[in-house]
């Protein structure tokens, strides 16, 4: 690796040893259903976004906080300290497609109808708060 290169490299890493992530791959829902509930989280402090999501009667909120919890695990042991309230805000969430089921179902007069069942990739970076603000 030349010395630019190895440069760019250690610059990437020491800025992201603040920003913690999370990904969950392969959920079976649509990546439609997903995004809401992603959209519900975006730019929320994370104790508050825990509290929507496990009072949200959507089934992928119950996914989309068990990876919040695991994002804010990741920055606890990235940064060897305990998340408290107010320090930390989901500052990206984004929802991918990833690979569909194709099947047929059977149709009147020898016909079949085609049924996509879609899955999605969950991705969730979780950073302080302050950090956040000076981004924007």
């Amino acid at each position: 690796m030349g010395k630019r290169k190895r440069e760019s490299a250690n610059l990437l890493k020491e800025a992201r040893k603040e920003v913690a992530f999370a990904r969950l791959n392969n959920v079976p829902s649509s990546p439609r259903k997903m995004r809401l509930v992603a959209d519900m989280v975006r730019g929320m402090e994370v104790f508050k976004a825990l509290g929507v999501l496990h009072y949200s009667n959507k089934e992928a909120a119950a996914k989309v906080e068990k990876l919040l919890r695991s994002a804010i695990a990741n920055w606890e042991q990235k940064n060897e300290t305990k998340a408290e309230s107010g320090q930390l805000c989901v500052s990206r969430i984004y929802v991918d497609c990833a690979t569909m089921l194709k099947r047929l179902r059977t149709a009147p007069q020898g016909r079949g109808y085609r049924i996509r069942k879609r899955s999605n990739h969950v991705t969730i970076y979780v950073d302080k708060i302050n950090n956040n603000a000076n981004e924007e």
